[in-house]
């Protein structure tokens, strides 16, 4: 999956793009989960100012951007959530 993210791309931005596309394509949004300790939709996918990516959550009508390498999965897992755990190795260097 990783490679399939960042195929053709040349430098960090370019892969982060990759892996918006493929998270856009792959992830059943909307989906549950808990953000501490609160019930929350994640609702999207974002880039921060560093481009890392972002969880794009809501609770009523606040939202808050939390980490994607650090987003609690539910239980179940939605569907595509394989990506979100891809992308947290690519992250981390463990692939």
């Amino acid at each position: 999956m990783i490679e399939e993210a960042t195929v053709d791309a040349y430098d960090h931005s370019e892969q982060i793009t990759g892996w918006v596309v493929a998270l856009e394509h792959a992830l059943d949004l909307p989906f549950d989960t808990m953000v501490l300790g609160v019930v929350a939709t994640v609702v999207g996918v974002d880039v921060s100012r560093d481009e890392s990516l972002l969880a794009v959550c809501r609770r009523g009508r606040t939202k808050q951007r939390v980490p994607l390498a650090d987003l609690p999965l539910p239980t179940p897992a939605p569907r595509g959530a394989e990506w979100i755990e891809a992308y947290r190795a690519w992250t981390d260097g463990s692939w």
